[in-house]
C-alpha cells in the first residue's frame, strides 16, 4: 500500500511530503520559548487535527479526545523549555498525547501483544499448494479521481476504525501523519520490529477492505 495514499483518502486532502514542517516547527518554538503568543497559535492550527485523530484512537470517545489534546498543549506550555530537540517537536508532542491518553485510564496501551486472532489475509485465498486463489486487486493502480470518490473514502475511514487499536495507531501516524518508522517507534514506546508487524497487518486489513469494496465495481 502506497504509504500516501490512506492519508488522502481518509482526510480529503494531500500529505505534507515528510519532514516539510520540521524547520518551520523548531522556528515557531523558538518563539514560543520567548513567550510569542501567535507562535503557539500557529502551532496549534498546525497540529490539533492529528492530535485528535490520534486521541481518539486510544479513548473511548470524540469529547475524551478532546480533553486529552487540551491537556497535551497545556503540557507542551508549561515543558517547552525542557524540549531539548533530540526529535522533531512533532514527535515530542505526540509522546506527550500518547502518556496524557494513557494516563485517563480509558484504555491501557502499555502489555499489549502485536499479534491478534485475525489474519493478515484469510486462507481461503491461498489454494492447496499455498498459491493464491484470488490474487490481489490491483486497486492502487486506479485513476485519484477513483480512489478519492466519497464513496470510496467512507469505507476506509470505516475500516479504519474496525482495525484493532494497536494497528490502528501505527497506521494513522505512518500513513496519515506521516512519521517516519522510527518516530512512531518512539511515539507508541514499541520496537521497530513490532511497527513493522502492526502497520503490515493494518494496511493487508484495509487492502483486503478495499478490495471487496472495488471488486463489484470491475
Amino acid at each position: 500500500m502506497r504509504a500516501g495514499l490512506i492519508s488522502g483518502i481518509a482526510t480529503g486532502r494531500r500529505p505534507r511530503p515528510r519532514g516539510a514542517t520540521t524547520d518551520d516547527d523548531a522556528e515557531l518554538v523558538t518563539r514560543l520559548r520567548a513567550g510569542d503568543e501567535q507562535a503557539f497559535v500557529q502551532l496549534v492550527a498546525r497540529h490539533h487535527a492529528a492530535m485528535l485523530r490520534l486521541a481518539r484512537s486510544f479513548v473511548s470517545s470524540s469529547a475524551i479526545a478532546e480533553e486529552v489534546v487540551q491537556d497535551t498543549w497545556l503540557g507542551v506550555v508549561r515543558g517547552i523549555d525542557g524540549f531539548a530537540g533530540r526529535s522533531s517537536f512533532k514527535t515530542w508532542l505526540f509522546q506527550i498525547l500518547v502518556n496524557r491518553a494513557r494516563s485517563t485510564g480509558v484504555r491501557e496501551r502499555r502489555g499489549v501483544t502485536i499479534g491478534d486472532a485475525t489474519p493478515a489475509v484469510e486462507s481461503a485465498r491461498f489454494d492447496g499448494s499455498g498459491a493464491w486463489a484470488a490474487p490481489p486487486q490491483h486497486w492502487a493502480e486506479d485513476s485519484d479521481e477513483r480512489l478519492l470518490a466519497e464513496s470510496l473514502a467512507e469505507r476506509l475511514r470505516s475500516a479504519l476504525d474496525e482495525l484493532p487499536p494497536r494497528q490502528r495507531e501505527v497506521v494513522i501516524l505512518r500513513d496519515v501523519d506521516g512519521l517516519s518508522g522510527s518516530e512512531v517507534c518512539d511515539v507508541l514506546e514499541i520496537s521497530e520490529a513490532n511497527q513493522r508487524v502492526l502497520l503490515h497487518r493494518g494496511r493487508s486489513q484495509l487492502r483486503g477492505a478495499l478490495e471487496q469494496f472495488v471488486r463489484p465495481w470491475r
